[in-house]
């Protein structure tokens, strides 16, 4: 579980993670390691979340809400 507050936590398994080749400038390593990571939430299908938290995130997360209620974070 991640603890966010005292009543609010996640469960791990609901986050997926990938790790991508970062943008910008670099050093040696630019366009080689993949230095970035891209975070999917399904805020929809999440249990962790409470209704009220749930519409409100969906609410605030602008384009980076997916159609199908995926929090996609780079």
């Amino acid at each position: 579980m991640i603890y966010i507050t005292s009543t609010i936590r996640l469960d791990e398994r609901e986050i997926q993670e990938e790790f991508i080749l970062s943008s910008g400038p670099g050093g040696q390593n630019v366009n080689k390691v993949a230095t970035a990571v891209k975070l999917r939430f399904q805020v929809i299908n999440s249990t962790s979340l409470p209704d009220d938290l749930r519409k409100r995130l969906i609410r605030l997360a602008g384009r980076r809400m997916s159609e199908d209620g995926t929090l996609i974070i780079d």
